[in-house]
């Protein structure tokens, strides 16, 4: 095990903030992981896993304890063709995933194409975007149960999947270790297109009934134009993608939001509980924070009210801080809690 001292993690997140680890390791294998597990025990140091860090906020004083970064690697598919299982380790890029998925002809994945991360943090987050999330096609993981170094094997359903929820993040927070994931997926052409801006990309490219290759080029194209993809040369690329989860609210909440915004028409998503989902963009725009808002060294993305930008000379404490002020401002304006979907360590 190669045990790194005071390793930089900034530029190991897509925010590209935050301080140093005081011990790194990168695991290779579910044994590179028990071990490490044991290191940190018997010195009584806190543990921490990092995969892809596009869903990570590190305080600047950074994280005094021992990071373990996944980096279990592959993908296999269960046939040649028809219907198959497609399984990925932890520490695949997710996005080589989808289309892995997509090039073999599989459905289910493509609406997820282009999110940073890797695999091992979809079940967590149960990851989603584009009418699809990963809760509709895992059929099982594999795990490492911190507390008994065993490796488990989680069904779909021990997983208790929610909106950006599962057992492993509301229940059993920083338990488990996720090292490999299975997809179980169809040999089909993709669901209709429900959203509308993924709609408009489609009828623009003239697509009637598009193929899982075209319709993951039309999602990545949205992306791209909402500066939602990992590219360099976008200036709103230092980001978490979506920094607030859309709060899912009673009737009466929406009612006052409303009220708060006569003329203007409020989008709104039923849930099967009678609750409705509000788009959380809407209302930090509709609080008084527009696209392309400055704060110091950080702001709001010029595409995407709902992605907080680290510029050039960004510390972790400015993002930290322009959160709250949104927080603040859309609670006061609406009575509205946003939740923040990224994880904070060091705070």
């Amino acid at each position: 095990m190669e045990l790194r001292e005071n390793e930089p993690l900034g530029a190991r997140t897509t925010l590209g903030v935050g301080g140093d680890a005081r011990y790194l390791v990168e695991a290779h294998s579910e044994g590179d992981v028990c071990q490490a597990l044991d290191w940190a025990e018997r010195r009584g140091v806190p543990v921490r896993v990092l995969g892809g860090g596009s869903n990570l906020l590190i305080a600047d004083a950074g994280f005094a304890g021992l990071v373990i970064a996944v980096r279990l690697r592959g993908i296999s598919i269960s046939s040649p063709d028809g219907d198959a299982t497609l399984t990925a380790a932890a520490g695949e890029p997710w996005d080589d995933v989808v289309a892995a998925a997509v090039s073999r002809g599989l459905a289910g994945l493509e609406g997820l194409s282009g999110i940073p991360g890797c695999a091992g943090a979809t079940p967590i987050q149960n990851v989603g975007a584009y009418g699809q999330e990963v809760a509709e096609t895992i059929t099982s993981l594999r795990a490492i149960d911190r507390t008994t170094r065993r490796t488990v094997e989680l069904s779909a359903q021990d997983c208790r999947f929610a909106y950006r929820d599962s057992f492993f993040k509301s229940e059993a927070p920083e338990r488990y270790v996720v090292t490999q994931v299975s997809f179980g997926l169809a040999q089909r052409p993709p669901a209709p297109v429900r959203y509308p801006d993924l709609a408009r990309e489609v009828a623009k490219r003239g697509l009637a009934t598009p193929t899982l290759r075209e319709l993951r080029d039309c999602v990545l194209a949205v992306r791209a134009d909402k500066s939602m993809l990992l590219d360099p040369a976008d200036p709103n690329c230092r980001s978490c993608g979506s920094f607030f989860l859309n709060p899912i609210v009673a009737p009466s909440d929406v009612e006052r939001v409303r009220a708060a915004l006569p003329g203007v028409t409020v989008p709104t998503y039923p849930q099967a509980d009678g609750r409705v989902k509000l788009a959380a963009g809407f209302l930090i725009e509709q609080g008084g924070f527009s696209k392309g808002l400055r704060d110091g060294n950080v702001g709001l993305s010029t595409k995407h009210a709902l992605a907080i930008v680290a510029h050039a000379g960004a510390n972790a404490e400015e993002v930290r801080r322009l959160a709250e002020r949104i927080q603040d401002g859309v609670r006061v304006r609406f009575g509205v809690q946003l939740s923040p979907e990224p994880n904070f360590w060091g705070f």
